[in-house]
């Protein structure tokens, strides 16, 4: 569990055009993460 001010794990996910994209790849940039549910689920 990670606690408030701590560094986000490396991890992986698809973008929505399916690519492949990795938080390292964002290293020394701002990033702002969206999560969304997916289409026709609850959520």
């Amino acid at each position: 569990m990670l606690s408030v001010g701590d560094k986000a794990p490396d991890f992986s996910l698809p973008s929505h055009t399916g690519e492949k994209v990795s938080l390292k790849d964002f290293k020394g940039k701002k990033l702002v993460l969206y999560f969304f549910p997916k289409a026709d689920t609850p959520g």
